[in-house]
């Protein structure tokens, strides 16, 4: 959610003048990053699991809790930083691409511990991202900035809920 909320971001700086080509441009980095992360976070969870399987639930829980607070945060205000510059040009694109993707690391983790099919999770995220991200920079021109809160909002909602529900399914 918080690509999406860049890209909306990005959309709402360019204005009407955005491109589809330039939104297909950022859905590809921001994808292609949420896709490369959380396989990163798992080989390194890979490599940890036999040391932390007694409470590798508390750990998916922590991590998921602390990402969807953040994103919380960011929503309702965060720490006040504005996009400034070209949010299209291929430097930016690459450091908003791991800006925003930094935190995927922990969902990576968080996937060494639990029993998901990993290549098909990792595609998931990646193309949820692209597919999302792409109509959201033409939106942000049309909606404004009320969309980007709101949807950080949900997400970090959301990866709480989840980090609960494995919580919970490991103490019963």
């Amino acid at each position: 959610m918080d690509a999406v909320a860049v890209s909306v971001s990005a959309g709402i700086a360019r204005g009407s003048r955005a491109t589809w080509a330039e939104a297909l441009r950022m859905a590809a980095v921001f994808g292609l990053f949420q896709a490369a992360m959380p396989a990163i976070g798992f080989g390194a969870g890979a490599l940890f699991h036999d040391a932390i399987e007694a409470y590798d639930h508390w750990v998916a829980f922590v991590l998921l809790a602390l990402v969807g607070g953040h994103m919380i945060w960011e929503a309702r205000g965060g720490d006040g930083e504005k996009l400034e510059g070209d949010p299209f040009g291929t430097r930016r694109l690459l450091l908003l691409g791991f800006a925003t993707s930094v935190d995927a690391l922990a969902v990576g983790l968080t996937l060494s511990l639990i029993e998901l099919p990993v290549a098909l999770s990792i595609a998931v995220i990646g193309l949820v991202t692209f597919a999302l991200c792409l109509p959201a920079v033409h939106m942000g021109a049309r909606l404004g900035t009320r969309l980007a809160s709101r949807a950080e909002l949900v997400g970090g909602l959301v990866l709480i809920a989840i980090g609960a529900n494995i919580l919970y399914e490991h103490l019963k």
